[in-house]
């Protein structure tokens, strides 16, 4: 029992510790030979692209503003391949709506903070750095290009539920039908789907890229991002 005991504690004190170091991090992780970001704001390809920027309001997990602009950026490529899906979407009267882009690294660490450890497989670790950091991760919908509303969904964006799946049976056909075109379409142009959130996609190369913690007024300006060697 001595033996479980001390074998328990020692991963309790490594636990804090670990846990510890990445609440004091001020810092992204840094790593080298990474590529520079060309970050292009999405809403500038194409006029119909419609932003629902939720982190700039206070209509998020959250519960607070944590951007001070509702903007959205994604590194050139994968902006690219964006606009392609959103073009496809078009000819069948639909439209991409914008939840997320380009995130700060320091966002994803107030992110890891305010979210209770049962639910933290939907936010990305800050001693990891997200997709989203990179400039390489999108969370997204679609919605109806006449009337302007969003398309039901089996969830809603950023529900912490089993109804978030990418793979949900529940919920309406039609539901499933909308979000299954909208992983089809993304994934025809090299972006991933999130195992736990149908809304978040992963585009191909994300590794390629650094972290970045620059603000979206840098982002837009093209100034001080810059990969840290």
């Amino acid at each position: 029992m001595k033996k479980y005991f001390r074998q328990f504690t020692a991963f309790t004190f490594c636990f804090i510790l670990y846990t510890s170091a990445v609440f004091a991090q001020t810092a992204p992780p840094q790593e080298k030979n990474k590529r520079e970001a060309q970050l292009v704001e999405l809403n500038t390809l194409d006029k119909t692209i419609k932003l629902d920027i939720r982190y700039a309001t206070d209509n998020n997990f959250v519960g607070k503003t944590v951007y001070s602009e509702a903007r959205a950026f994604l590194q050139k490529p994968a902006a690219e391949a964006l606009l392609r899906v959103h073009k496809q979407l078009k000819k069948r009267g639909l439209g991409l709506v914008i939840f997320d882009g380009y995130r700060p690294w320091s966002v994803t660490k107030i992110f890891w903070e305010v979210t209770p450890e049962d639910k933290r497989k939907y936010v990305a670790n800050p001693a990891k750095g997200s997709k989203h950091n990179r400039g390489c991760a999108v969370d997204l919908s679609i919605y109806d290009l006449k009337t302007g509303e969003p398309v039901p969904m089996p969830s809603g964006f950023d529900e912490f539920t089993e109804r978030a799946s990418p793979v949900y049976k529940g919920g309406t056909e039609q539901e499933r039908a909308n979000r299954d075109l909208l992983r089809k379409l993304m994934e025809k142009e090299g972006f991933i789907v999130n195992v736990n959130e149908w809304w978040h996609f992963d585009y191909k190369d994300w590794e390629k890229y650094a972290i970045y913690d620059v603000s979206f007024s840098d982002a837009a300006k093209g100034e001080e991002v810059k990969a840290i060697n």
